[in-house]
């Protein structure tokens, strides 16, 4: 009976007691299934069960993206910390650091180079992970450092987008930046470089109203809410009861806003496609 009780039973409630490592599973924000975080880093974050596309992160995108997962990150310019010398629940200046040491990134955007279906490409990726992507002086220098990079290895520049819109802790000088980046597509198009614009969930405010709209070829990634500003403001605005998926990816391919809805196991092909197509299409002034 003591072998029993001083040996078996120990051992029987190890087994039973044995934790579970806490990022082993992970629930679908959509419909809620569970599923092996493995298995979801397999699907490129893609809900097996529903389809649903969750949110990545800067290196999962370029990692995606670019051939082989290879690709060379750039240094970026540096932009003024706080200018205004803004403090809200923290000071600003802490806010940029925690999130630093948080995401392990500089910014809300970050910039690479390699080839896409074997062609030079640069590609800018929106961190949603840094302050929801928002936009300031930072990311109004790093779209800017990434289309003279497009014009200097005489490549397309493809942006993916993130935001939830302008940084309020830079104020005016955050809406700088749509004007800032507008100018640089412009440089693109006078270089008649191809300028690809991939919109993930979320893309709002001053993004939405400025780059994110600019595209040759403007694609979105399945269900993925785009827009300016809010349903409830807008309702609350022009008092009407908007239609069923307002601000959906599906809902403004319908409207002749967006070019293509792609799944992100096929985005990488579709891209290296148009850029095939695009670079045959775009008559450079060296070539002219």
């Amino acid at each position: 009976m003591s072998w029993l009780t001083e040996y078996v039973r120990p051992k029987i409630r190890g087994l039973l007691k044995r934790e579970v490592p806490d990022n082993l599973w992970t629930n679908c924000e959509s419909c809620e299934q569970m599923i092996l975080v493995k298995d979801l880093r397999r699907a490129m974050n893609v809900c097996p069960h529903c389809g649903h596309h969750m949110r990545a992160s800067v290196h999962e995108r370029l990692e995606w993206t670019f051939d082989k997962g290879e690709f060379t990150r750039i240094e970026l310019p540096k932009a003024p910390v706080d200018p205004l010398s803004f403090r809200d629940r923290k000071r600003y200046t802490d806010r940029l650091k925690d999130e630093r040491a948080k995401s392990q990134l500089e910014e809300s955007m970050a910039v690479a180079h390699g080839r896409i279906g074997g062609h030079d490409a640069v590609v800018a990726v929106m961190a949603f992970e840094f302050i929801a992507g928002t936009m300031g002086a930072a990311l109004g220098e790093a779209f800017l450092a990434a289309a003279r990079l497009a014009i200097l290895q005489q490549a397309p520049l493809i942006v993916f987008t993130a935001s939830g819109g302008a940084r309020m802790q830079e104020g005016m000088l955050s809406l700088m930046q749509m004007p800032r980046t507008t100018i640089a597509v412009e440089m693109l198009r006078e270089a008649r470089l191809p300028y690809i614009v991939v919109m993930t969930n979320p893309t709002t405010g001053g993004v939405s109203a400025s780059f994110a709209m600019l595209g040759d070829v403007q694609i979105a990634e399945p269900n993925a809410l785009i827009g300016f500003a809010g349903q409830r403001v807008i309702e609350d605005t022009v008092r009407e009861k908007l239609p069923e998926g307002f601000q959906r990816a599906e809902y403004l391919l319908d409207h002749g806003m967006l070019d293509m809805v792609v799944t992100r196991s096929e985005l990488p092909t579709i891209l290296g496609t148009l850029i095939g197509q695009l670079n045959h299409a775009h008559i450079t002034p060296s070539a002219a």
